[in-house]
């Protein structure tokens, strides 16, 4: 049975918003030894950014501490926390999402122990911070403030003590969690992954700047049939994005993706029919309709020449489910590596995904592998390596890819035994 832990061990403390409190902090945690356990909040949903709105930290013997890191943004203080703690562990839950807005205040660390990373290569079935809290330590925490608003303004008392807690047992989950890869004999490959994390963000600028084509993944994009269509829904969603940056407001609540493409398909001639088709897809007090308007007029004035293409050509693989028709023999090599992988990660209790990146098997199994199947353990090997796998990984996983590139015939998934017959056919679904 679960024990509530429904507030940290030594209170919730004041959160620190000015540089004479920060200075105390780090003095603080200057006292304490041994890794620092740290988490941040962001306001994702709410705002255009990903910054961080509160960050926790706990280190043992050095406190439990709460930074407001908006007052302390241009703080030369970030730079004297690195110089005094970056040479230690930090403990982050799912530092994939945090690093970001860490290293955009000025945290940098050296030393990473990310621990749903580490559960999950320990075998873990839920890697949540509140289940590995209750599998691990059995404590229950409450995680109904995990999607609020964390630019609010003063944050309130629940929010703190739910942010607080975090980090105040992450020590612990760390603790469990690399015990658990020691008696696995997986500690070297959980230290090999957070080295690769860290490694990713070594050159890491933070920057808002959508990505290129961005405006192709907006929702409803289905309905979109000409070239026309598409660029009012590309000028639309960049103006959006501009506002959005502007306000620092999500997207989705400065104007729905489904409003857009409304607006794009329907084209609305006056204010009127704007205000009528947006209706509540906006978030904004005053709606600027003129704007939305204008960008659409302006849009369908736009050349032939100067629309964007339909479809844009990928140098990615073609989809799984065509591969059948398009490269049969690649597809029966994909179907038996899976096949392989799955059962090894039956075996040695890591998920797939975490013993190889899933499209780096697609591209070893897509090509004519070499003429001789004595080639084909290094072939995997040194395809792995230049495509960046971690040696564990490969040592692991090169075998079973390996033994797949010779099959010529796809994984045959048998029909489900039937208790009575059925009228309506039975689909069986795609490996």
């Amino acid at each position: 049975m679960s024990t509530p832990l429904l507030s940290p061990r030594n209170g919730v403390p004041e959160i620190v918003n000015n540089e004479g409190e920060f200075e105390k902090l780090i003095d603080e945690l200057l006292k304490g030894s041994g890794p620092l356990a740290i988490d941040a909040e962001r306001a994702s949903g709410y705002r255009y950014s990903q910054r961080a709105y509160l960050i926790q930290i706990y280190r043992k013997d050095g406190g439990l501490h709460l930074i407001d890191p908006i007052p302390l943004k241009s703080s030369k203080l970030w730079d004297k926390f690195n110089k005094q703690f970056s040479k230690y562990e930090w403990v982050i839950h799912a530092s994939t999402q945090d690093l970001p807005c860490l290293i955009e205040v000025g945290l940098k660390p050296e030393l990473l122990f990310d621990t749903e990373l580490g559960a999950r290569l320990a075998g873990c079935e839920r890697v949540g911070l509140g289940p590995l809290a209750e599998s691990l330590l059995e404590l229950q925490l409450s995680k109904e403030h995990s999607a609020v608003d964390w630019s609010t303004r003063p944050l309130r008392p629940e929010w703190i003590t739910y942010a607080a807690l975090d980090v105040d047992i992450l020590l612990d989950i760390r603790d469990a969690v690399e015990k658990l890869l020691t008696e696995q004999n997986k500690l070297s490959w959980a230290q090999a992954d957070f080295a690769a994390i860290l490694a990713s963000y070594q050159d890491f600028n933070f920057s808002d700047l959508p990505k290129p084509d961005r405006w192709r993944r907006t929702s409803g994009m289905h309905k979109v049939r000409d070239r026309l269509t598409m660029t009012v829904v590309k000028d639309l969603w960049a103006s959006r994005d501009e506002l959005a940056r502007q306000l620092d407001l999500a997207p989705g609540r400065t104007l729905g993706d489904e409003a857009i493409v409304d607006l794009a398909v329907k084209r609305p001639n006056n204010l009127e029919a704007v205000a009528k088709l947006i209706g509540r897809r906006t978030r904004l007090d005053a709606p600027p309709f003129n704007r939305w308007l204008d960008v659409l007029n302006l849009a369908l004035q736009t050349p032939t020449a100067d629309q964007p293409e339909f479809r844009v050509p990928s140098q990615n693989l073609p989809p799984i489910k065509i591969w059948k028709e398009k490269n049969p023999l690649g597809y029966a090599r994909l179907t038996h590596a899976r096949a392989a992988l799955l059962e090894l990660s039956a075996q040695i209790k890591v998920p797939s995904e975490n013993l190889v990146t899933p499209e780096l098997v697609r591209k070893i199994c897509w090509p004519q592998p070499p003429a001789l199947s004595s080639e084909y353990q290094s072939f995997v090997k040194n395809e792995l390596a230049k495509m960046g796998a971690r040696p564990w990984q490969i040592e692991q996983v090169a075998s079973a890819i390996a033994s797949a590139l010779g099959q010529i015939e796809p994984v045959v998934i048998p029909e489900p035994v039937e208790a009575e017959p059925i009228e309506a056919e039975v689909a069986i679904s795609e490996p």
